[in-house]
């Protein structure tokens, strides 16, 4: 039984006992949907982070992890189409880590990013532990009934993602590699870039790069990879456009994995889908370091998690009304919904093949 298995099951216990009417949608989305007020629904997400599962301490700067403790949660807010509001953490920290500075790093990203979306941090919790354990709740809104779901896809609507694909996976294979960000920065947003220690640090690098005829190039490549997984953008401002303006007719959040996270969606809404290998946005960064860092693109895009980016449906009749981009970002168009006999299926010119959900889960054996 992995993570799945075990909430389907929860779900099922939970879905046979008397609960509020003012639950709108509980288990089984990127976040909770509750009936707030005649003209208003509430979001409620809540999403872990535990140390030497979800992110390599030594590897991840305090503050880059204030930061993405957030967005993770921004993120499943962007997926149901809502406007990020509030929020709460909760953090367990080693003594060594409450002495050390980390939890002023920790909320210095933290906060910085909730200032960016208008966020404000109203409560949470802090205790001791053996690890860094961080639980973030982030709580949003949307016109009642416009709440965008997992369930709602159809055939015939067309698949499309923001962003690229395939850059936070290579940033966590080239963690595990040892190459270290050269100093602690918060992405602002996917063109520029803050300082956010200003203690200096020398450059951590992969000892292999010192052969590479390229080597400043690979560098850059290198430490732009490292920010897609150690400081992700959550793509808040696209979920407001497509849930405000009624643009998706479905959408989950890319945190598993491409190919995971199509399957869930097919999964609750009763259908199949057939994705464009060719049309699949890949992270450049991932492609200039291919040849060199036996990285594959293509696997990266499919079943590489935490982009963060979106993943959703829309009808043929709302195509012209879709925008290019959004704060700057893109989207792709890489397939389409189909019948549920079709399966999950991916194609490359005539050849056409099953896709399996190979992206990440927690007790998978």
């Amino acid at each position: 039984m992995n993570e799945f298995d075990f909430i389907r099951q929860l779900r099922e216990q939970t879905s046979a006992r008397k609960t509020s009417t003012r639950i709108v949608c509980g288990i089984g989305d990127d976040a909770a949907v509750f009936r707030q007020s005649p003209d208003r629904d509430l979001l409620i997400s809540s999403d872990l982070l535990v140390e030497s599962v979800d992110f390599h301490g030594e590897a991840t700067p305090p503050r880059l992890l204030g930061h993405k403790a957030l967005a993770v949660s921004l993120s499943d807010i962007a997926a149901m189409g809502g406007r990020p509001l509030w929020s709460m953490v909760s953090i367990g920290l080693p003594q060594s880590a409450w002495a050390s500075g980390f939890k002023e790093e920790f909320f210095a990203g933290y906060l910085a990013l909730a200032d960016r979306f208008g966020v404000s941090l109203t409560g949470g919790d802090l205790s001791q532990s053996q690890h860094v354990v961080i639980d973030s709740i982030v709580i949003g809104e949307v016109d009642k009934g416009r709440a965008v779901l997992r369930s709602t896809a159809q055939s015939g609507d067309q698949i499309f993602v923001t962003g690229s694909l395939g850059g936070a996976a290579a940033g966590l294979k080239l963690i595990e590699l040892g190459a270290r960000v050269r100093s602690p920065t918060v992405r602002e947003g996917d063109d520029s870039q803050q300082a956010a220690d200003g203690r200096p640090q020398e450059p951590a690098r992969d000892a292999s790069q010192a052969s590479e005829p390229n080597d400043t190039a690979d560098d850059e490549a290198i430490q732009q990879l490292l920010l897609r997984q150690l400081s992700p953008q959550p793509r808040v401002g696209w979920g407001i456009v497509l849930g405000e303006e009624q643009l998706a007719t479905s959408m989950i959040d890319i945190s598993d994995g491409l190919s995971s996270d199509l399957h869930h969606l097919c999964d609750e809404s009763g259908v199949g889908a057939v994705i464009e290998a060719a049309s699949l946005p890949l992270d450049e960064n991932v492609v200039h370091l291919c040849g060199r860092r036996a990285l594959d693109p293509l696997a990266l895009a499919l079943h590489g998690g935490e982009d963060f980016e979106l993943l959703f449906t829309v009808s043929p009749k709302n195509l012209s009304r879709l925008p290019k981009r959004v704060d700057g970002v893109s989207i792709s168009h890489i397939g389409e919904i189909t019948e549920p006999s079709r399966g999950v299926r991916v194609r490359e010119k005539s050849h056409e093949w099953d896709l399996p959900a190979r992206g990440f889960e927690h007790f998978s054996g």
